[in-house]
């Protein structure tokens, strides 16, 4: 079966700290893309200034789905890492 991705909204540039995260209108599911070649750490967090729920590396050039909680925020450690709201249909 093949899985198509729904885009349910305008891809943004992530915001790079706590006070500024993001729940891209309250996603359960992101796409995020790393548009250069240096990776880059992705944080999600409960809240804007919020306590850390967890983080990753995004690896440069990379593409990476990420679920996570309605009310939870994601930043990244550099301004190329961009993402959309985005949910799926077959």
């Amino acid at each position: 079966m093949t899985v198509r991705t729904l885009l349910l909204a305008d891809e943004i540039g992530l915001p790079t700290d706590t006070g500024t995260a993001t729940s891209f209108t309250s996603a359960t599911v992101v796409r995020l893309v790393n548009t250069t070649s240096t990776a880059a750490v992705v944080t999600v967090v409960e809240t804007q200034s919020g306590t850390g729920i967890g983080s990753m590396t995004l690896p440069g050039n990379a593409v990476e789905l990420l679920e996570k909680k309605p009310s939870h925020c994601v930043f990244a450690s550099a301004s190329t890492v961009r993402g959309t709201k985005v949910g799926f249909t077959n």
